[in-house]
């Protein structure tokens, strides 16, 4: 009733929008203070994440651990894939029991403990503690004969470091999912042109954290030592914890209100398969059948409003599964891309100066080495220059004449530059393979580590991390802004999780392709390669990528075609559409 609730902008579901918990305070002046307190916190735990992941292959393929390459790329695949497909339990854990601002607490604090873990695993003591000791592998050629199946042992402490990965998987997860929608209560009542900027400034800080991190993490841990690199992740974790706890003041916050998907899973199974629903309701006992809001006197979603939004979520799902393969291809630039910049040549920092190197670096001929983990910021860079810029002036200045291209749109466009990004990896890798297979090779020391590197320069990487950054600006932040808008209010939070659920579905799908080619008679199959990747045909993984998302692609387009058009049948005849502003 108006006469009970403050006016709200009317959902298409006939939805009620929840109260939020207000603290006292200037309109103008706290939205600032608590939208940048969680731009900061997001700023640092990516840095923290980005930590953790821009090297973790180089960490694994150390000699400290001695993991095989294809070993150390599916681990790093499947801890991008849990940090993404775990979103939805923060999500769930938040709306019923915690709240938003309760389950980021608790999560940047498993995070300070995971890291915490991971830090202790790269000293040699803390590494006996959890590990255990190494088995030393006897000396001898990995395959004797050519030809000959051979297995790559079982990578030493194999479960510790999993477990600790799939514990800061959990926590960035939760972190993730959560705060995005917590960041865009506190500008909710700005109307939709501000949830449009908060979007865009909130990749902006994500990215910002991702160049800290491989501009100083990712050299400190190359050349210096991974225990002060994972030591300083550690900081950034505990001083976003600090800083969240002080902005709570500042902050709108909203009690946990129930989560409908019990609701919306008794939905799905009516509509799909009637004849087990009839029979397991008559099973139960009077009233059990019903929905939860049938059963509550507790204000909430209607049984009508729950149908409206589960036929929402029938036509947004089919959308975003669609993007599976997308993120298939763009989590590359952090597990393959990497392994492929080991074996490209990689030059030196400060060669010609002997006197800015140590005696150690002295004696083994060369200097620092540029970190690998560097090409990444050309894929960060893309996107703190055009994000201001199509922020500032290429969307005002398209929907000033009627030209800006819906969601939708954009995140086709966003499919075609991640088909082109992995296009050229795939080309650059054949013509790196060129070179080996005429025994042009060059030795070169990263870390404690010997690549027998092809003589192209690690630079010629660059177009493909330029195209994956361009990628990212129309696939995904759409594609958040997408999941956010046009979800039901009552269900923004789980399909924030929904989201970054299905991309870690499309991490997880990336390592068990290369598991499974990893078998034997398969392309990643070169295990008298000993941790290299000179004898497997990575050029084929690629293209093969390449080829699922321009199949998947063609699908999409049906389908968000199909979409749009019933979005715009009933807005046409009603009311404007609500993303028009």
């Amino acid at each position: 009733m108006p006469g009970l609730r403050a006016p709200v902008e009317p959902r298409e579901s006939g939805e009620r929008r929840p109260l939020l918990e207000r603290r006292p305070r200037e309109p103008r002046r706290w939205w600032r203070a608590a939208a940048a307190a969680v731009l900061l916190v997001e700023m640092l735990e990516r840095a923290a994440f980005f930590g953790v992941a821009g090297n973790l292959v180089l960490y694994l393929n150390s000699a400290d651990f001695h993991w095989a390459g294809e070993q150390a790329s599916r681990a790093a695949l499947v801890f991008l894939g849990a940090s993404y497909l775990l979103a939805p339990v923060g999500g769930w854990l938040a709306d019923v029991y915690l709240g938003r601002h309760r389950a980021i607490a608790l999560s940047l604090l498993l995070y300070l403990a995971a890291s915490g873990l991971l830090a202790a695993t790269a000293f040699p003591d803390g590494r006996r503690s959890f590990c255990g000791e190494m088995l030393s592998l006897p000396l001898g050629p990995a395959c004797p004969s050519h030809g000959c199946l051979h297995t790559s042992p079982t990578p030493y402490c194999a479960p510790t470091l999993y477990a600790v990965l799939l514990l800061l998987a959990l926590a960035a997860s939760s972190v993730r999912s959560n705060l995005t929608s917590f960041g865009a209560d506190q500008v909710m009542d700005l109307g939709r042109h501000a949830n449009r900027r908060f979007f865009n400034w909130f990749y902006w800080s994500i990215n910002v954290g991702a160049v800290l991190s491989l501009l100083v993490l990712a050299f400190i841990q190359q050349n210096i030592s991974f225990l002060l690199g994972y030591s300083i992740i550690v900081g950034c974790v505990g001083l976003a914890f600090f800083i969240f706890l002080f902005a709570t003041p500042s902050f709108i916050t909203k009690p946990p209100t129930g989560s409908q998907v019990s609701s919306m899973l008794k939905l799905a199974l009516q509509n799909c398969c009637p004849r087990r629903w009839r029979r397991h309701s008559a099973r139960d006992p009077p009233g059990a059948q019903l929905l939860p809001d049938q059963r509550s006197p507790q204000a909430g979603p209607s049984p009508q409003e729950d149908i409206a939004n589960f036929q929402v979520l029938v036509k947004i799902l089919p959308v975003m599964v669609t993007l599976v393969p997308y993120w298939m291809v763009y989590f590359q630039m952090q597990s393959t891309y990497v392994l492929q910049g080991l074996h490209l040549q990689i030059p030196d920092i400060f060669p010609d100066y002997p006197a800015n190197r140590s005696a150690a670096l002295r004696a083994q001929g060369s200097g620092y080495k540029i970190p690998e983990a560097w090409l990444l910021l050309a894929n960060v860079v893309v996107l703190l220059i055009l994000v201001p810029v199509k922020d500032h002036l290429l969307d005002p200045l398209l929907l000033r004449c009627k030209l800006l291209p819906s969601a939708l749109q954009k995140m086709a466009l966003g499919m075609f530059f991640g088909f082109t990004s992995v296009i050229v990896a795939g080309v650059l890798e054949m013509e790196r393979l060129e070179y080996i297979g005429h025994n042009q090779t060059v030795s070169q020391q990263i870390g404690q580590n010997t690549y027998y590197a092809a003589p192209l320069s690690i630079w010629w990487q660059t177009p493909q991390y330029l195209l994956i950054g361009i990628s990212e600006i129309f696939a995904s932040i759409p594609g958040l802004e997408f999941a956010y808008s046009e979800a039901p209010r009552s269900m923004q939070g789980a399909m924030m999780g929904i989201f970054f659920c299905l991309s870690g579905v499309g991490s997880l799908l990336g390592s068990s392709l290369v598991a499974l080619l990893s078998l034997p008679g398969g392309w990643l199959h070169c295990p008298e390669d000993s941790g290299n990747i000179n004898k497997c045909r990575m050029d084929l993984y690629f293209f093969l990528l390449a080829g699922i998302q321009a199949a998947t692609a063609l699908l999409y387009i049906g389908i968000a075609g199909r979409y749009e058009r019933v979005a715009q049948g009933p807005a046409s005849q009603s009311c404007p559409r609500r993303d028009s502003g």
